[in-house]
């Protein structure tokens, strides 16, 4: 049940179910950060192309599109923890197969199989853990909370790409994904310790089944009709479009162009990754002072002139704080898009409005990958990054003639005759 706010309240880190499901996906996200930079230096180290690499990402991607389809029909009709739960066992067994299989020479084809069943299965997982913030904290809380999770994701991000480097460099890639295969046992155990607050009533409605296609569709439809949400979701699918095979980009601009190494390109990722926790903790502040429009469209921008600046620069430190810019910007836009849709959207809509939000502006994800790492292995990687960063700016510019501009605090986003969700949301991811 939400509370009303109140100055008297304990703070947000004393709550133990919060608490409880912070840690745990703290844990989950540091072993993610080892399988985001084992699985591309895998790839890199059996083929030796930049590619391939884009390949893979793009079937992963493909395969979490298809499931965003789905995933907020399941979230929407079944219990939220439990289907977090199954797919942090799912991606345990499939992750840990890999370092299992390469211990007979490398098996390339294995992470075309293996990957994309873990993107989906993550997938559903993502869309769960937004709505499941909704039902931790009070919906005044929502913009906090989520900045201290990602905030504490991104911590753990550091220090995890920096010791997947070192385990990569000495023990091999294959060894880091054991490591990520581990940590989803640990996220499931703590989320076997949490219990989740029911939809009020004023938020619940009646569960109607239909086909999933239609359930689908109901989000998409009040992800359509809400004019801030539309345009976010079209700008945002160009923006994926030229970033979302980014981090494979420059893996290989580290490795190809600048000479690094594995531990090379973890301490990269580990360093940059301060800019997304720096981003965390700013955006509730940026959000109150500036609003959300401004907020969102400057940190596109920025994130526009970092990817370009990546093309640029000629030294590691340099590509480090450039990326670090970037991550810095992409986590406030990102917050600040989460914490929006969660608090305008009724409880038994927020998985499938979650659900084809994503969907839909991950869809161009795939193809940029493929396209973004081919032209990178052809043309270099320089003149890819500064098409990509032009574009990235033209999103930020385009948000300038849409209702994201006059965007201010979320409550006053409601469309018309919708009533505030209760203070009861959840978020998370």
């Amino acid at each position: 049940m939400s509370r009303a706010a109140s100055p008297h309240r304990a703070p947000l880190w004393r709550d133990r179910a919060f608490g409880t499901y912070w840690i745990a996906q703290s844990l989950s996200a540091a072993g993610d950060a080892f399988a985001y930079l084992a699985v591309p230096l895998l790839v890199l180290q059996a083929t030796g192309s930049v590619a391939q690499m884009g390949l893979l990402t793009a079937v992963a991607g493909a395969a979490s599109v298809l499931a965003g389809v789905f995933g907020g029909v399941l979230v929407d009709r079944y219990d939220r923890r439990t289907l977090m739960i199954v797919a942090d066992l799912a991606r345990l067994v499939l992750y840990a197969l890999v370092p299992l299989a390469w211990l007979a020479g490398p098996q390339v084809w294995l992470l075309f199989v293996v990957l994309p069943i873990c993107e989906a299965a993550g997938m559903l997982f993502q869309v769960a853990a937004v709505t499941a913030v909704r039902n931790l904290v009070d919906s005044d809380r929502l913009t906090e909370a989520n900045g201290r999770l990602q905030a504490t994701f991104a911590a753990a991000a550091v220090l995890g790409p920096l010791l997947a480097g070192v385990v990569s460099a000495r023990f091999g890639p294959s060894v880091a994904i054991a490591v990520n295969a581990a940590s989803f046992a640990l996220s499931a155990a703590g989320l076997r310790l949490i219990r989740l607050r029911p939809a009020q009533a004023a938020d619940a409605a009646p569960v109607t089944r239909q086909r999933p296609v239609a359930e689908f569709l109901a989000g998409a439809r009040f992800l359509w009709r809400q004019p801030v949400l539309r345009a976010l979701t079209v700008l945002l699918s160009v923006f994926i479009f030229l970033t979302y095979g980014f981090t494979d980009v420059l893996i290989y601009r580290v490795t190809h162009d600048l000479g690094g190494t594995e531990g090379t390109v973890g301490t990269v990722l580990g360093l940059a990754a301060l800019g997304t926790v720096a981003g965390a903790l700013l955006v509730a502040p940026l959000r109150r002072r500036r609003g959300f429009g401004a907020t969102w469209i400057g940190a596109h921008a920025v994130c526009g002139f970092a990817v370009a600046g990546v093309g640029l620069v000629t030294s590691v430190p340099a590509v480090t704080a450039l990326t670090a810019v970037y991550l810095c910007c992409l986590s406030i836009g990102g917050i600040c898009s989460m914490s929006l849709r969660q608090q305008i959207t009724p409880d038994h809509l927020l998985g499938r409005v979650t659900s084809a939000f994503w969907s839909t502006h991950y869809a161009l994800g795939p193809a940029g990958a493929v396209i973004l790492t081919w032209t990178a292995a052809r043309y270099g990687v320089s003149a890819v990054a500064l098409v990509a960063g032009a574009g990235c700016l033209l999103v930020a510019v385009g948000g300038l003639f849409t209702p994201i501009r006059r965007a201010g605090a979320e409550p006053a986003l409601r469309p018309p005759g919708l009533q505030p969700a209760p203070a009861g949301g959840t978020i998370s991811g």
